[in-house]
């Protein structure tokens, strides 16, 4: 006969053994349908990412791109403009250049002007006045003054521009070299694809970097850069034009000044030359005035001389008469004939004397103002000489502008800022 065990245990009721076994069954299930769902929404969400990588990796390129051409645009933009500066600096060098062989060419005529208005300065007497000649030689030294200080001042100017143009292309050779720089960088970030060996992670990849600027900064500095290289270049082309002016303008200026002083030379010689034959004229005359004036003296003193024998025989008989003795110291009609012609002869050999003073002092007159005339034609002599010299200085200027032959426009002007501000965005 079978014993009952005596060891006491728990035990479960059938229905609770069901309901283990159907706990058991339905956590099961749950459990695969959770990981049914997590694996499809692992792939849903695979699906997704990998559209969504792809999409901003698409996006990033496009970004990358148009991040390339714009800085392409504003690259090639930048090097048109350092090009236009560098053609803007040598053309302003030309100008300058020019303007400076303008002011130096002009040392010539100051000292010409200045020779001439010297060597004037030696007429003697009378001849020495303040004529016409000397009045433009004066004209033309302030003339030549004002050019060199115009020439002068726009020869200041231009290195101050070219300073500022330098300045400005330094600026855009920066902002170029940044620019290429950077077109390096994006090129090299579109370059990159997730199969490049170059990529990796990086510590706080999304930083923003010291100094970052906006993209409104961004297109601002370089506008700014462009827009003052064009102003700069709008100041160089006004003062080369101006310059351009200056040297036609100081040109006509001097040419007109030595037209107007070489007639005033050549009017002033004339009118020396005419008084210089005139007084040649008077000279002649006046010699030969002198010549009959010392043949007239001459003649009154044999007059003079042959009156005195009359005289001397009139007194030698008035003399002897007054030895009648007595009665016969008559006072006859001999006797007042005597007297009569002794008296007539002293008349006359007194207006002789009286003629032939006069005649001496005219002649001493005549001989002084002869003195005077030769005195007077030597000075004219000597200014017509002085005046001839100062055509022959003044040659050197026509000759030295024969020579001289700079153009009036070193290089044709153009209007730059028209052509850059069609490529500025």
């Amino acid at each position: 006969m079978a014993t009952l065990s005596s060891k006491p245990g728990l035990k479960h009721s059938v229905t609770d053994w069901d309901a283990t076994n159907k706990l058991l069954s339905d956590i099961a299930e749950y459990r695969r349908k959770a990981s049914h769902d997590i694996c499809q929404e692992g792939r849903a969400l695979r699906n997704e990412t990998a559209n969504k990588a792809s999409w901003l990796e698409s996006d990033s390129n496009r970004r990358l791109s148009d991040r390339i051409h714009d800085i392409s645009h504003w690259k090639e933009l930048l090097e048109f403009c350092v090009q236009e500066v560098d053609r803007e600096m040598d053309a302003l060098t030309l100008s300058k250049e020019a303007a400076e062989r303008a002011l130096a060419s002009l040392t010539l005529p100051l000292e010409v002007t200045v020779d001439c208005l010297t060597m004037r300065e030696g007429r003697r007497g009378s001849e020495l006045v303040s004529d016409l000649v000397e009045a433009e030689l004066k004209k033309e030294v302030r003339v030549i003054d004002e050019a060199q200080h115009a020439l002068q001042q726009q020869i200041d100017q231009s290195f101050e521009e070219l300073c500022l143009l330098q300045e400005a292309r330094h600026q855009l050779t920066l902002d170029l070299q940044n620019k290429m720089e950077a077109l390096d960088a994006d090129m090299s970030c579109l370059s990159l694809t997730v199969t490049s060996s170059e990529i990796s992670l990086k510590p706080q990849p999304t930083r923003i970097p010291h100094g970052s600027s906006t993209p409104q900064q961004w297109v601002q500095f370089s506008h700014h850069n462009v827009t003052r290289a064009q102003q700069e270049m709008q100041a160089s082309q006004q003062l080369r034009e101006n310059i351009s002016t200056t040297r036609v303008q100081v040109q006509n200026e001097l040419e007109a000044q030595r037209t107007v002083l070489q007639f005033a030379l050549r009017k002033r010689t004339h009118n020396l030359e005419q008084a210089k034959d005139e007084l040649q004229w008077q000279l002649k005359t006046t010699k030969d005035q002198i010549m009959d004036m010392e043949e007239d003296i001459r003649g009154l003193e044999d007059d003079l001389q042959a009156k005195m024998s009359p005289l001397k025989l009139s007194h030698t008989r008035l003399e002897n008469r007054t030895k009648r003795p007595g009665m016969d110291l008559c006072w006859d009609e001999v006797q007042s004939g005597l007297v009569s012609e002794a008296k007539q002869l002293e008349g006359i050999i007194q207006s002789l004397h009286e003629k032939l003073s006069q005649a001496q002092h005219s002649l001493q007159d005549l001989r002084h103002h002869e003195a005077c005339m030769l005195e007077d034609l030597s000075r004219k002599q000597d200014t017509l000489s002085l005046e001839t010299r100062t055509q022959e200085i003044r040659q050197r200027l026509f000759t030295a502008s024969q020579k001289q032959s700079y153009p009036i426009a070193a290089v044709p002007l153009t209007n730059y800022s028209k052509r850059l501000n069609g490529k500025v965005a």
